[in-house]
């Protein structure tokens, strides 16, 4: 077997279902393998899905193991040259994975391979390529240093933004949402660290990888990441399990460190998890006793570009959802014209989806038109006739 893909799933059944149809396409000729570990969904996940993807192997599992755990068991239940960890909520382009797996047969001491990944909008995720966070990168990071010198080889080295974003490179950590490794050189790092639940677990990895004496590398193909951005990074849960991913992370690898280093960085994550903690509780209370507005979400707009037979059946669920919609014919919905004169048609201060039907648009010319017209309030809708449903990053319309 060339490759084993392995995806970690929890309540996001048509997140999955897009991703699984991404990935028919682009193995496509290739010896491949798809494992999906359900951790305990309440969706129904397995059982939805499982009769309509035939040659997909599912595992449910009882629990709710973390990320960590949930992979590793798909790896130990595949067997490959290639591992493929991706998470549920991307879409991969038809020619991504031979990208990436031709890249990979090049390059004899490769361990690990990362992607670009888009956000909604299309503009590049700055997650795709991560530095290593020792001590002053992370506090760099931490105090915005990083945010504020982007660019800067030393300040901004956490998401390494003086690389390029279009030839392959040479990176530090590559993010879990999609990692290929050989599983030779994973063998050696050794498995995912169950000790992370949901975070660090990449970076972790990542590290190993390198102390193993192999290459972590970036590839400039394409894939949409739903949710990197879209985290409720306000929660309780999160700022708990992030935080404590990143102690755990600090004192495996770090812990050998000098008292006088060490209690500044230990004081200094403890400070940031306090002070995030107390902004949620803060905001939570004044919202509740209505000293805060509730927020309320605009309605979006929605811009259907897509042959006549694909509107007919979008208006449809337009005028059933009573969404607020436009809608344009034409016979080749991915031309960066049409869409670039979509685009420049809604105003900067309205939130629109333009939305494309999967069933006659390749995932990759989808990506590469969003790419090249990236705009903030605008993000990736997608229709799939198969399924007659719309997705976004927010929801799912039927």
């Amino acid at each position: 077997m060339k490759l084993a893909i392995i995806i970690v799933s929890y309540n996001v059944r048509h997140y999955l279902q897009q991703c699984l149809d991404s990935l028919y396409r682009a193995i496509d000729g290739i010896d491949a393998e798809i494992c999906v570990v359900d951790n305990h969904s309440k969706d129904n996940t397995v059982r939805r899905l499982k009769s309509k993807n035939p040659g997909v192997k599912f595992i449910a599992s009882n629990h709710n193991h973390g990320f960590a755990k949930a992979n590793n068991i798909g790896i130990k239940k595949t067997d490959s040259e290639y591992v493929l960890l991706i998470n549920p909520d991307t879409i991969v382009g038809e020619n991504t994975i031979k990208e990436c797996i031709s890249f990979m047969d090049q390059h004899e001491n490769a361990g690990g391979l990362g992607v670009r990944m888009l956000k909604c909008d299309g503009s590049d995720a700055m997650e795709s390529r991560r530095g290593l966070p020792t001590p002053m990168t992370a506090f760099y990071k931490m105090c915005g240093l990083c945010a504020r010198y982007p660019h800067h080889k030393k300040l901004g080295k956490y998401y390494m933004g003086y690389l390029p974003w279009d030839e392959p490179v040479k990176i530090e950590i590559i993010s879990g949402a999609f990692i290929m490794m050989k599983r030779s050189a994973l063998y050696k790092a050794g498995l995912l660290d169950e000790d992370f639940f949901m975070y660090g677990e990449d970076i972790d990895l990542s590290y190993r990888l390198l102390k193993c004496g192999f290459d972590n590398w970036y590839l400039p193909t394409k894939i949409l990441h739903y949710k990197g951005e879209s985290t409720q990074k306000s929660s309780f849960k999160y700022v708990h399990v992030f935080y404590e991913a990143m102690l755990i992370f600090f004192k495996k690898h770090y812990g050998h460190l000098s008292l006088w280093l060490n209690l500044p960085i230990k004081a200094a994550i403890y400070l940031k998890a306090t002070t995030a903690l107390i902004k949620t509780t803060s905001e939570h209370i004044q919202r509740t006793m209505g000293f805060l507005p509730v927020r309320q979400c605009k309605t979006p707009l929605y811009v259907f570009i897509s042959t006549k037979e694909s509107i007919a059946r979008c208006r449809s669920i337009a005028d059933r959802n009573g969404l607020d919609a436009q809608f344009i014919i034409t016979q080749h919905p991915t031309d960066n014209d049409v869409h670039a004169n979509a685009v420049n048609s809604i105003g900067s201060k309205t939130q629109a989806y333009i939305v494309y039907d999967t069933g006659i648009c390749r995932y990759e010319d989808i990506l590469s038109v969003f790419a090249a017209n990236s705009r903030p309030n605008i993000k990736i809708g997608t229709y799939s006739p198969k399924y007659n449903i719309i997705i976004t990053d927010n929801e799912i319309i039927d």
